[in-house]
């Protein structure tokens, strides 16, 4: 998701990160490797990830490891001697997928819509207290730059709320996109709202909304937010891998 989002140029040409490719005798590409605040990867087999491990070598900092499960683990059990620990492991993420004819959901929910610049404030907050759990950080200690990072990001069209009556009943927004997928990220109902049937509604209506200019729709979440996978797998998405994340200090 994220990494072919890159390679085709999602990341902006003046994007201070490094991307490198693993390619076998046969000029065969095994592997991609992304290093920016984070570290993302993909590898066809134990060669390239040792390849990569020696490389991250040069890129201290990182604020996590993402990427499927065993290169994932194996990557940081060849890097652990000198790499920072990490501050939480996310050791199972399962990756869900929707396509247009699985989705089961209503067409609409009345409230469903894109972000507006007004917005800014309720989703910032939410999308802290949603970092905090999931995340382990605030981002609030850098309030100015994080609000800055959320209006960019309605400016861009990627924010969907559902309001009713001025107040954020849910939340979402749409990371990395590539020709093939599109990635929901900040899946977000305040506790006070939760079990009155905000989530399915709002992100089916959301679904429709998106799957009519992206082929299909992908996300990944932890293993134990059970309530999350439920609402995805109602809603028709299915499971077609395992991502893991190490989260440093």
């Amino acid at each position: 998701m994220f990494l072919q989002w890159v390679l085709e140029g999602g990341h902006g040409p003046n994007a201070p990160d490094e991307l490198i490719l693993s390619r076998n005798a046969r000029n065969v590409v095994t592997g991609v490797i992304y290093y920016g605040t984070q570290l993302v990867l993909a590898a066809d087999d134990d060669a390239t990830v040792d390849a990569f491990a020696i490389e991250t070598r040069r890129h201290r900092g990182l604020r996590s490891f993402v990427g499927p499960i065993a290169a994932v683990t194996r990557l940081w059990e060849r890097v652990r001697d000198w790499h920072k620990a990490p501050a939480i492991v996310r050791a199972a993420q399962p990756l869900y997928v929707l396509e247009p004819a699985g989705l089961n959901a209503p067409r609409d929910a009345a409230g469903v819509r894109l972000a507006r610049l007004d917005d800014a404030e309720q989703i910032a907050e939410y999308s802290a207290q949603m970092m905090v759990g999931e995340l382990g950080y605030d981002p609030r200690v850098a309030r100015a730059g994080f609000l800055a990072g959320v209006r960019h990001q309605i400016e861009a069209g990627n924010w969907w709320v559902w309001m009713i009556d001025g107040r954020i009943r849910f939340q979402c927004s749409v990371g990395s996109r590539s020709r093939h997928t599109a990635q929901i990220q900040g899946v977000w109902t305040p506790p006070s709202e939760r079990g009155r049937g905000y989530a399915t509604a709002a992100l089916g209506a959301i679904a429709h909304r998106l799957l009519e200019n992206n082929p299909t729709l992908s996300l990944y979440v932890n293993d134990f937010n059970v309530s999350a996978i439920a609402l995805y797998e109602r809603l028709g998405f299915e499971r077609r891998g395992t991502f893991a994340t190490y989260l440093f200090p």
